[in-house]
């Protein structure tokens, strides 16, 4: 072999080893800029200020925003974030008589719950957002008209104008009856679960049914009571659903309960059907009251109330009922 080949051997050998080295360099690149970009995605998904600022829970509830929202002197029931988990809505009850409270990130930082909804002499509780989150409903016992005198809680809602909310609007006669219709909420084309007397024994006014109402053209249709695999001779109420309408979560106090009443799921089937109800047992349900659920908009963290305070918890949770 020549001198003159050996050399164009030895620099092919090196050319082919430099080409080797800066491909792997090129990979090692791509991969480094893939990872910061999930990364960075990932920061914007979870951004530190949503969900006031705190450390995320796993599958062990944790009292929510402790001092800031749940406090010890307050009670503190329904609770609903925009989709975005920078603006949050939450009753508060003050003896008797509850009021509805708002905060939002501004200047980089979470403001003091200012009071949004209130009146001297009626009740608000229980905040929902609508789909598009142009009006918030809610719960109250302020008489429909002067008529009016049953003192029952109906379905009301405020319309967005800016950020002021409007003078609230009763959701109709469709949805409201001369008894309780109590908590709020919506599927993503509109359709309202709620709970309801109407067909209760007028003595056993704390027992309540669920329903779900159909939303045609803006119009609430006639409500259909939920069956048997949901709905029982008692209570059954604060009746949260899935926005794709998979699975819904709701209050009932049942012989086979933990407490004065505890949370159960039930998940559609394949035939479109709600299955049996089962009871969400420790650590969510326990010896207390357990109600108002509700999930982010993200599907990620799962809402409720517990001894009076707002907890919350990772929605995989749910996810290990769908087998039992």
């Amino acid at each position: 072999m020549s001198k003159d080949t050996c050399k164009n051997e030895n620099a092919f050998d090196r050319n082919f080893i430099f080409s080797i080295v800066n491909f792997k360099n090129l990979y090692y690149l791509i991969v480094l800029m893939i990872t910061y970009f999930l990364i960075g995605c990932n920061r914007t998904a979870v951004h530190p200020l949503q969900y006031i600022d705190q450390e995320r829970p796993q599958l062990t509830p944790k009292l929510f925003a402790s001092g800031f929202i749940s406090t010890t002197e307050e009670s503190e029931f329904g609770s609903v974030f925009t989709a975005d988990g920078e603006e949050f809505y939450y009753g508060v009850d003050l003896d008797g008589k509850a009021e509805i409270r708002y905060t939002l990130i501004k200047d980089g930082r979470w403001q003091t719950p200012k009071t949004i909804i209130s009146d001297t002499q009626y009740g608000y509780n229980d905040p929902f957002l609508s789909p598009d989150e142009s009006r918030l409903y809610y719960i109250s016992n302020m008489p429909n008209n002067e008529q009016d005198t049953t003192g029952d809680h109906d379905i009301w809602y405020s319309v967005r104008d800016g950020n002021q909310w409007s003078s609230p609007i009763n959701a109709g006669g469709e949805i409201n009856t001369d008894r309780n219709e109590y908590y709020i909420s919506f599927t993503e084309n509109g359709s309202m679960y709620f709970a309801s007397h109407r067909d209760k024994e007028l003595k056993r006014k704390h027992d309540l049914d669920i329903y779900r109402s159909e939303n045609i053209g803006g119009v609430f249709q006639a409500p259909v009571k939920l069956s048997d695999a949901i709905n029982s001779r008692g209570y059954e109420g604060d009746v949260f659903v899935a926005p794709d309408e998979s699975y819904l979560i709701f209050s009932a106090a049942r012989r086979s309960g933990l407490g004065r009443a505890d949370l159960y799921v039930s998940f559609k089937n394949e035939n479109d059907n709600w299955t049996d109800a089962v009871i969400l047992g420790p650590p969510i349900s326990s010896a207390n009251h357990e109600l108002c659920p509700v999930v982010t908009r993200d599907g990620k963290y799962f809402f409720y109330t517990s001894n009076q305070d707002i907890y919350w918890v990772s929605a995989e949770i749910i996810n290990t009922y769908k087998t039992k």
